[in-house]
């Protein structure tokens, strides 16, 4: 059973982890990864997807179904 208490640590412990993961730092890091690299030669479809994907995050475009 979790006390109030461990309930606000764990939810403040969260909020930083994902802050950490989310900064620029970290995004800098994992590009020189390379399970994290994209390939310069990948499919012109996939590509227009991670495209979507980076747009979406930035908050540039919707989803919307085709």
């Amino acid at each position: 059973m979790m006390t109030r208490n461990m309930g606000e640590k764990a939810e403040v412990l969260a909020i930083e982890v994902r802050r950490q993961l989310g900064g620029e730092a970290m995004t800098r890091f994992l590009r020189t990864l390379p399970a994290f690299r994209t390939e310069a030669d990948i499919p012109d479809r996939l590509r227009e997807l991670l495209d979507r994907l980076d747009g979406a995050e930035r908050g540039d475009i919707g989803w919307r179904r085709r």
